[in-house]
């Protein structure tokens, strides 16, 4: 399974849940995609919705994203 990450570059609104300049990993929701969401597993270690906006995406190199799923 490939994983993807991005990183939280505002956190209003969920100062509890997300943390500015942290990465984080991304589910696949197509759903939400559509709405302008992203699925992230954020610091409750659960998968939430939140807004894409508030993330840029870190394209990273096949083996450093296996190296970061693999320490979650």
């Amino acid at each position: 399974m490939s994983h993807h990450f991005v990183m939280c570059l505002k956190n209003t609104g969920y100062e509890a849940s997300l943390e500015p300049r942290k990465l984080y990993e991304v589910l696949p929701d197509a759903s939400a995609e559509k709405q302008a969401m992203l699925r992230v597993v954020d610091e409750s270690g659960e998968d939430y919705l939140y807004p894409e906006a508030f993330f840029i995406h870190m394209p990273l190199p096949e083996t450093i994203e296996q190296q970061i799923a693999s320490s979650l």
